[in-house]
């Protein structure tokens, strides 16, 4: 394709939003099928059609929300003069239509995501290339070697670093409820144990669910065995704390904050597949911990209510150190840039103390407690993502791990183990509607940036936003 867009340099970030949404504007009704019958027909340059597939294919393999992945194929099918597109993305395929005009059949390609992991570095490189191309700074060629480059580009962290996130995500949340030193090393390695357990089930082509189960499973275990340690030998440790600090690292944040941004932004397939996947996960998650805890408690290991572990409201250095640490081995674990941890390390803490202030001072309920904390690392979120033009999902998602509900989840299932199951199910139901909350309220925080700021991830500004048109009523 001949260059038509050349500059001379680099310009400056506002100027660069500007001439994106000149640009969008300008070639809008190209994504609308209004010109069907044009008597000028240009073919659709294949490359450009497959280069755009493959990169929404590696945005929503790598974790990226179905509406930023229509988005970003939009753009680049304008950017790369593709007539007419309209695009499709699910939980699991998308798709790419171009319609060359007059009484030329319309081009179509599909990709379906096989495999999916959560990999934000390669999220955060994908915006930049999508950015530059809708700006025109960079040709289809250029393009095709940068989406190659960013395929073959390793992660921040080596393998093993990603494991140890895990671990760490275990060891702050037990530091966190107050486990101490031994219980979080404990957790640590219970949590490490667990998650080789599964990789090594997954190599042998075992279903995922039958993984985290087994994950549960095994860190659970070995919380149990250190309580019944610490019960025979009256050592006072918070062994519990390591179940606790399991589950943290084993629930869902990410299909959770999707689940509530595909319903919200009308992907509602989408939103129904990443719910699936979000409960199945949380029956994983308690069918291995549920095992144990019954197996425990028919053993007479002494898994009090009294004494299960919990943060509460506290304030103190430990419960701080415990939010930011949680927030940032989240951040490890899913790849996010490692300029980016202070920063989701902050944020921990603020989500965190915001929590705990509310329902210390104003004894809001858990839930109202949440959402509040929520919101505000919504707003935050999303204000850091534009003010570094990155991605907003690397901020959100470790964010929020400080209030995910493990330690109601644990709750819940020693009730029901100890012949409560009334109580039992309506703590399960507290931790989902706390779960809820979190996607919620991060969502919210979202919207209220967006409704007061132009443009998007490559110039798409409040009115070419599909969830915003209304379905009833009138303007």
């Amino acid at each position: 394709m001949p260059s038509k867009r050349g500059r001379s340099g680099p310009p400056s970030e506002e100027i660069m939003l500007s001439r994106m949404r000149d640009w969008r504007a300008e070639h809008e009704s190209d994504l609308t099928p209004d010109s069907l019958d044009d008597e000028d027909v240009v073919l659709p340059d294949a490359r450009a059609i497959n280069l755009i597939l493959r990169v929404g294919e590696l945005m929503l393999a790598s974790g990226e929300g179905t509406e930023a992945v229509s988005e970003a194929m939009l753009s680049l099918s304008v950017a790369f003069d593709l007539p007419r597109s309209e695009v499709s993305v699910t939980f699991t395929s998308i798709s790419l239509s171009t319609h060359p005009g007059g009484d030329s059949p319309p081009v179509t390609g599909e990709r379906v995501v096989r495999r999916r992991t959560l990999d934000y570095y390669r999220v955060n490189e994908l915006h930049k290339l999508v950015q530059k191309a809708a700006l025109g700074l960079l040709e289809l060629e250029d393009a095709g070697a940068r989406l190659e480059q960013i395929r073959r580009d390793p992660m921040p962290y080596p393998n093993w670093m990603i494991a140890v996130g895990f671990g760490l995500i275990a060891s702050s949340a037990s530091l966190m409820v107050g486990g101490g030193v031994i219980v979080a090393t404990v957790a640590f390695l219970a949590t490490v144990l667990g998650d080789r357990t599964s990789v090594m089930l997954a190599k042998r082509g075992v279903a995922e669910f039958y993984q985290m189960a087994a994950a549960a499973t095994v860190a659970a275990s070995i919380g149990v065995g250190l309580l019944w340690v610490s019960t025979t030998m009256e050592l006072g440790l918070q062994a519990g704390a390591i179940i606790t600090g399991n589950i943290m690292a084993l629930l869902p944040g990410r299909p959770l904050v999707a689940t509530v941004q595909d319903g919200i932004s009308g992907s509602y397939v989408s939103a129904a597949a990443r719910l699936l996947e979000t409960f199945f996960i949380l029956g994983a998650i308690v069918s291995g911990v549920g095992a144990v805890a019954y197996t425990a408690m028919r053993l007479g290991t002494g898994m009090e209510l009294e004494n299960l572990p919990s943060a509460g409201t506290s304030l103190e250095f430990p419960v701080l150190v415990g939010a930011a640490g949680i927030a940032m081995a989240f951040a490890i674990s899913l790849a996010v840039p490692p300029k980016m941890l202070p920063t989701i390390g902050a944020m921990g803490v603020m989500i965190w103390v915001i929590y705990a202030g509310l329902r210390s001072l104003l004894e809001v309920p858990p839930v109202v407690g949440t959402l509040v904390g929520a919101v505000a690392v919504g707003v935050v979120g999303h204000w850091m993502a534009r003010h570094t033009r990155r991605p907003v999902l690397p901020y959100l998602i470790p964010s929020i791990a400080p209030l995910l509900p493990g330690s109601i989840l644990y709750r819940g299932l020693i009730e029901i183990t100890q012949g409560s199951p009334l109580e039992g199910m309506l703590s399960l139901a507290e931790a989902i509607v706390v779960a809820l909350a979190l996607g919620a309220g991060v969502n919210l925080g979202g919207e209220l940036v967006r409704a007061f700021q132009r443009g998007g991830l490559a110039g798409a500004g409040m009115r070419s936003r599909p969830a915003a048109r209304r379905t009833r009523g009138g303007y």
